[in-house]
């Protein structure tokens, strides 16, 4: 007998090996019908697997359906194989590579001998929901390593082949076939295409086989998959308002940047967009002062050797733009860190100096490949509100508990509450005792438990010299920016000879935590952009007030309103063009401006402003001292 333990804690007993789908049909048709996959065995052990899958051994089992998790990952992974499946019916002579499931779909990647049109997508598309309409059964079969290889080179599926080739001889792989096809995967997969219902592809880009631009360039077909229609359509206005936010587009728009091709991955501000980072910068600046950190400047270059004593040079070389002078090899900085410890080296330190804590608006340069820039997002030349803290290892606690705390004040002032929480724990090769480590990662935990901060745990993704809290910001449209860290680091300071003399007068190696609030200040100001859809709060905007006069014999006392506002520290626009009032709000609203001040004859007879706030709100009639207070009340406030 094999018996069967249920997720609501009852037992089903069979008289001999059994699969998924017979325990689900034992419990009801309609689970039967509906079971995409199962999940067998206990916590950490259990492992997601087919419907025809054979239990042999008394076990736990979860029926998944497309109400799971685990279901919407077996849908969307067979849907890049139905993919793959119509490609092939399509274009024959295409070869398949890898098509992996990505957050909110999947993607597969094809070699064939020219690009694929919009309009192969839409024939394609079609195809699938034809395959998917026969409710063809997907099936598994093992085959031996090298049986396999010879299976795909006869099919002249050259990538499959090496792909192949690459597990090591003696083991077997397994192959899942649905009507003509046949491809090479783990699994699990859906028991058959008709459960593959609501997908759309969404476009093709560029990819090199394996992730190496050294490598030949394919052509990687972006879908999502879905389990249900209002489902899919939610995901699809959310992209458009995705689209609509973004901050390629809006930089353009509203002035703020541009990305030329003399400089590609590199950003060129335009005085606007240089306006709102000054606000961030100067705002990091005071955060800076207010919590006791010294803010230091490192070269932009900086020999090899150096980085050869980081470890950077061997392992980041490919992505560091490098240069010669006078027969010395020398490299741009991909981060920071490296020079401050040469900062904390230059005088020597004691015990009652530790903590000391370093920030830097560190411009970096990392060699990015042209397929992965996208717009400010992703770049070559960046800026980083980078710090380091130098301390001893009982001091971990209290820097990791004050910098959880900063962080969340600092994203609170920009916008942003919904935080997500990751501590990366200890690696299997690493450097450091288990004691140590034990203090890091308790010390990490603490920090986001003090904070009242629910958090996972990401077992043995930590750094080899030390584990790291990171910090995702959850923006207007739900998606995910992760910014922040925290790591604490063993290694480093003793690679580059870091010490300061302890109580005891022995010298010993601080520790040295790497954290960042905003991460790339590009980056974060991309994520502003699309969190608020181009409209900024007031302290960010640009513009903040827009002064308009509706006939000339308003002109010189709207002059005097503009410059009564400069004065009092809002970056202020005068608009006395002889165009019709209504004209000159539209072209400002565009723009985002968040206060109108509108000047016509009673205005000026009474010393008084009418005034307009972004959204169409009439805030009426007020003197220009009332104007003042309310502009500089909603720049304190940071609303």
């Amino acid at each position: 007998m094999i018996t069967i333990s249920l997720p609501d804690g009852s037992q089903r007993e069979f008289p001999g090996p059994v699969t998924v789908f017979d325990v689900a049909a034992s419990i009801g048709t309609g689970l039967a019908k509906a079971a995409l996959a199962g999940r067998v065995g206990r916590g950490d052990a259990a492992r997601l697997v087919d419907t025809s899958h054979l239990i042999e051994a008394d076990t736990a089992l979860s029926i998944v359906t497309d109400k799971d998790a685990d279901g919407l990952d077996v849908i969307r992974h067979s849907t890049a194989h139905l993919l793959a499946y119509a490609v092939k019916e399509l274009f024959p002579e295409a070869q398949v590579t890898i098509g992996p499931t990505i957050e909110d779909g999947f993607y597969y990647d094809f070699a064939y001998k020219r690009p694929f049109t919009p309009e192969d997508l839409a024939a394609i598309e079609k195809k699938m929901a034809e395959l998917a309409k026969k409710d063809e059964r997907v099936t598994r079969k093992v085959l031996p390593r090298d049986e396999a290889v010879s299976y795909f080179k006869g099919l002249g599926e050259h990538y499959k082949a090496e792909l192949i080739e690459a597990i090591p001889q003696g083991e077997d792989v397994s192959l899942y076939s649905e009507g003509n096809f046949t491809d090479l995967c783990r699994g699990p997969h859906v028991p058959s295409t008709g459960k593959l219902k609501h997908f759309k592809l969404m476009k093709v880009a560029g990819a090199y086989w394996r992730g190496d631009h050294r490598n030949e360039q394919l052509q990687r077909v972006y879908g999502t998959a879905w389990t249900s229609k209002d489902d899919l359509q939610l995901y699809l206005t959310r992209l458009e308002e995705a689209e609509k936010r973004d901050h390629r587009k809006l930089g353009k728009e509203l002035d703020l940047f541009h990305i030329d091709e003399h400089a590609p991955g590199v950003v060129f501000w335009h005085p606007k967009g240089w306006t709102v980072w000054q606000a961030v910068e100067q705002y990091m600046r005071q955060v800076y002062r207010d919590n006791g950190y010294q803010e230091v400047k490192g070269p932009q270059i900086i020999d090899k050797t150096l980085w050869e004593k980081t470890g950077h040079w061997d392992k980041y070389r490919e992505n560091m733009f490098t240069t010669e002078s006078e027969k010395r090899d020398y490299a741009l900085k991909p981060m920071n860190c490296p020079g401050h410890i040469l900062i904390f080296n230059s005088g020597l330190k004691s015990y009652r100096d530790l903590p000391v804590r370093y920030g830097e608006f560190g411009q970096c340069h990392r060699n990015e490949p042209t397929g992965g820039l996208h717009g400010i997002m992703r770049v070559r030349g960046f800026t980083q509100d980078d710090g380091h803290v130098f301390c001893t290892e009982d001091q971990i606690l209290q820097e990791c508990v004050d910098f959880t705390a900063l962080l969340q004040k600092v994203y609170a002032d920009f916008g942003f509450t919904d935080i997500i929480y990751k501590v990366a724990t200890r690696p299997e090769k690493r450097i450091g005792s288990d004691e140590v480590w034990d203090k890091a990662e308790n010390a990490l935990m603490e920090s986001l438990r003090a904070t009242n901060s629910e958090f996972t745990i990401a077992p043995g993704d930590g750094a080899f010299y030390g584990p790291k809290i990171e910090y995702t910001l959850k923006d207007a449209l739900g998606r995910h920016w992760q910014c922040g860290t925290i790591q604490v680091d063993f290694s480093m300071p003793e690679r580059l000879g870091a010490e300061y003399v302890t109580e005891a007068s022995d010298r010993k190696h601080p520790v040295m935590l790497h954290r960042a609030i905003l991460g790339s200040l590009e980056r974060f100001i991309g994520i502003l952009i699309e969190q608020h859809a181009g409209a900024l709060p007031v302290w960010l905007s640009p513009v903040q007030a827009v002064v308009l006069n509706i006939t000339d014999a308003q002109a010189e006392y709207a002059r005097e309103v503009a410059a009564a506002l400069t004065k009092a520290g809002i970056r202020t626009k005068l608009d006395t063009r002889n165009e019709k009032i209504t004209y000159k709000i539209r072209e400002h609203a565009v723009q985002k401006v968040p206060y109108f001040i509108v000047l016509g004859d009673k205005e000026k007879e009474a010393g008084a402003v009418a005034v307009r706030a972004r959204g169409n709100q009439d805030l009426g009639v007020m003197s220009l001292e009332a104007l003042v207070q309310t502009v500089q009340q909603a720049i304190s406030d940071r609303r």
